[in-house]
């Protein structure tokens, strides 16, 4: 199910990025006090109460000639345009000035439920102030303190009661939703094509949540299938974002909805570093991962060239090393017959659930042939290992200090749980809690 997506958007320096922080938890925008700091649009996700959404923060929209203004207006704008909810935001030791006017008209035309909120509203006495707020036209202004958290509970109760009511396809358990993932040009489209002009059973185009995917059924074996195709992730920062009108965000939205991503790569282009960012969100989001290299068909080979292309691949994408990795040409469709079976093993081992007492047979196993370490006189003491999820497997061990487990250790754990139990194609996640 697609989140809803809240944009925080207001001119330079009123703090969009301390505010964008404290809803999402951690310090990921830059924050520092000089106008048009934040560039480009950064996203994360937020919570509040019984709700999950996704946020962006974007670059101060001003008027002037200040370099980079164009450019951050025109990422303020593509985020509106996305956004399912607008905290505009101002600055309330300042008062409303002609750049707040100036974003209200912006927002007037994205025709978006927007928030109106008063940042840097430190005490009780401030709020006497907001109400010249009133005048830019979006109702009851809501005054907050990024800096000290204050206001921002009351904030958010009235930014949820603006989320849409979820109106995503549903499908039934037995379905594996796919989607695909790259840069422009790999082949993406091409690939699609493919798969649903290889015999096809059922095809039926539905608009999808996400604006610009389009979610495709298709049945290929008696296996049911969902399709969710996405426009090209391209750098940040660049002109085309404005004629295009896509962004990251919606791939994020495509990969939050499917069971298995497909990472696509242009075997005749080869590896580039924005391949990895890319490959980077869908690990991030725990999905099974395959990765592909279309355009095979161009690539002059010899008997070595798919093993030396493969170990590039691990090179670079280390934190992918349980993906299995699929060479194919959907221009001619050589090789696109091994694809959907990657996917159904994959998305097997994405739900698959180990018995406990097995786990931990083998994870006293892996502790007697690597005893735990130690740190400054205490032993890590595992007690018991349990699996609390899937999609992706996830497992938390029962320590005497969970600072003990250390990342090196860790590793080691899962290691051993993917000699025993395979998992090829997932992410595997560990935490460690104390036993009380």
């Amino acid at each position: 199910m697609a989140k809803p997506v809240v944009a925080i958007v207001g001119r330079p320096n009123v703090g969009k990025s301390t505010i964008f922080n404290r809803i999402a938890g951690e310090r990921i925008s830059i924050v520092e006090d000089i106008p048009g700091v934040t560039r480009d649009r950064i996203y994360s996700s937020g919570e509040w109460l019984t709700h999950d959404f996704s946020i962006i923060d974007t670059g101060g929209i001003d008027i002037g000639e200040e370099p980079f203004l164009e450019q951050i207006r025109q990422q303020a704008e593509i985020a509106i345009d996305e956004a399912d909810v607008i905290i505009f935001l101002t600055n309330g030791r300042e008062g409303v000035t002609a750049a707040d006017e100036e974003v209200a008209k912006i927002l007037y035309k994205s025709k978006k439920p927007v928030v109106l909120a008063v940042n840097k509203v430190d005490n009780p006495e401030m709020r006497a102030q907001i109400y010249d707020f009133y005048s830019l036209g979006f109702g009851e202004p809501f005054p907050i303190s990024g800096t000290h958290g204050l206001g921002l509970g009351d904030l958010l109760d009235d930014v949820a009661k603006h989320f849409p009511k979820t109106d995503d396809q549903e499908y039934d358990d037995d379905v594996i939703k796919f989607s695909l993932i790259g840069r422009p040009n790999v082949g993406k489209s091409s690939l699609v094509n493919a798969i649903l002009g290889e015999d096809r059973v059922i095809v039926s185009d539905i608009a999808g949540t996400t604006r610009d995917a389009i979610d495709s059924t298709y049945t290929y074996n008696g296996e049911k299938y969902v399709i969710i195709d996405t426009a090209g992730m391209r750098k940040k920062g660049k002109v085309y974002e404005t004629t295009e009108k896509y962004s990251v965000l919606r791939a994020l939205r495509a990969i939050e909805r499917s069971d298995v991503v497909l990472v696509v790569i242009d075997g005749e282009e080869g590896i580039i570093e924005q391949d990895k960012h890319i490959a980077g969100y869908a690990h991030e989001a725990g999905r099974a991962v395959v990765i592909v290299v279309n355009k095979w068909d161009v690539v002059e080979k010899d008997e070595k060239t798919m093993k030396v292309f493969e170990q590039k691949i691990r090179d670079h994408f280390l934190f992918l090393d349980y993906a299995p990795i699929v060479f194919l040409s959907a221009k001619t469709k050589k090789r696109i017959h091994t694809l959907i079976p990657m996917i159904n093993m994959a998305s097997e081992n994405h739900s698959l659930r180990v018995d406990t007492s097995v786990l931990n047979d083998i994870i006293m196993d892996a502790v007697a042939m690597n005893p735990t370490p130690t740190d400054k006189g205490r032993r890590l003491k595992i007690y018991y290992t349990t699996q609390v999820s899937v999609k992706p497997p996830t497992f938390v061990v029962f320590v005497n200090d969970p600072e003990l487990l250390h990342f090196s250790y860790e590793r080691f754990l899962e290691n051993r749980i993917r000699d025993a139990f395979g998992f090829e194609g997932t992410p595997i996640k560990i935490f460690a809690r104390e036993r009380k």
